[in-house]
């Protein structure tokens, strides 16, 4: 069973998936290198590329820049968390006609979606003061309130009822399967985004630019997404309130 799941997983169409995932996460080690090199001076090269890539602004282009960045993010680090579920949508396509395309292109324009929305409050916190150019929180405070939502969002039954579907992806299917993969997909984008969007919030702690983060990320997201993931849910909300009394009671 699982020597066949692996060929299966080697078709055209899976191909295409991990060239995507592998081309976001090229342009985000871009995006980061031009961030490195404008901090650290070293060039006009590095201004330029930042400028064309990255760079906030409060106009149209500047947020469609951060848009861009975004919706690699989520396509970089989300997609690998979906693939056991695209994965069974498949299996299901051996007795009936299946469209993977349409499933991961609902999927990901849930992704693209909360991306607007994370680069028009990237646009505000920064035109605030409140986060650098790079995208990392400058106040203790919106530090510690960012770690605490996510903290506490771990608790919720929103976030546990989304799991539950993330982590029985064949029930999800077989529930769903007469509205047809467009519709699935922007479904199961939807649960996915109920389990994930405090921890990608987090980014405006770790900073957007940090591939470092992004990485860490996308494996604790992947993993609570599995059975044993529910040894890992309760843990990290804790943690992550400890450390947001850490930083309110003003730890460095």
């Amino acid at each position: 069973m699982l020597a066949d799941r692996i060929r299966a997983m080697g078709a055209p169409h899976w191909g295409a998936l991990y060239a995507a995932i592998l081309a976001a996460w090229a342009a985000l080690w871009a995006m980061a290198a031009a961030a490195s090199d404008l901090a650290a001076l070293s060039g006009a090269y590095g201004a330029a590329l930042w400028e064309t890539l990255c760079a906030p602004a409060a106009d149209a282009a500047g947020i469609a820049r951060l848009w861009a960045m975004w919706a690699l993010m989520g396509a970089a680090m989300m997609t690998p968390t979906a693939l056991p579920a695209f994965a069974t949508y498949e299996d299901l396509g051996r007795a009936t006609r299946t469209r993977f395309g349409a499933l991961a292109g609902g999927y990901l324009a849930v992704w693209a979606g909360f991306a607007a929305v994370a680069a028009l409050v990237q646009t505000a916190l920064w035109q605030s003061g409140l986060l650098d150019p790079l995208g990392a929180s400058t106040s203790a405070a919106l530090t510690a309130a960012l770690l605490a939502l996510a903290g506490l969002y771990q608790f919720s039954a929103l976030k546990h009822a989304c799991l539950s579907k993330c982590r029985a992806p064949l029930t999800f299917f077989m529930q769903h399967w007469d509205e047809g993969p467009w519709r699935m997909g922007l479904r199961l984008g939807a649960v996915c985004l109920g389990c994930c969007w405090a921890l990608m919030a987090l980014a405006f702690v770790g900073g957007t630019m940090n591939l470092g983060f992004m990485a860490a990320g996308m494996v604790l997201m992947a993993v609570e997404k599995l059975s044993l993931g529910r040894a890992l849910t309760r843990p990290l909300g804790i943690a992550l309130l400890a450390a947001a009394a850490l930083v309110a009671a003003g730890a460095p």
